[in-house]
């Protein structure tokens, strides 16, 4: 069996945007991510109602924090009239 110890990426996103675009980027991506934790936490609870939630419940408080943050910098870029560089890299590694 060989084993890949080398990490692959994958060019999730790369390129300029207005405030606009760069908003609905990001808000989608975190969007997606939340409901992932949404559904793995959903599938926890349908075997065990009393599944410890508590890692997906703090990354869904965490992402949604940071969907703020966003907001708010893509404001403040929006108002100076500024465009927004984005480069979204996927590090993939293998985990022994």
């Amino acid at each position: 069996m060989e084993v890949i110890s080398d990490v692959k990426t994958i060019n999730l996103v790369d390129g300029t945007f207005t405030p606009s675009e760069a908003h609905d980027v990001i808000q989608a991506l975190i969007d997606q991510k939340i409901n992932f934790h949404k559904f793995q936490r959903l599938s926890w609870c349908e075997g065990d109602i009393n599944a410890d939630t508590q890692y997906p419940d703090g990354r869904i408080a965490e992402l949604i924090e940071e969907k703020k943050k966003a907001k708010e910098l893509i404001a403040e870029l929006r108002k100076e009239g500024k465009k927004l560089r984005i480069d979204g890299i996927l590090k993939i590694s293998v985990e022994e």
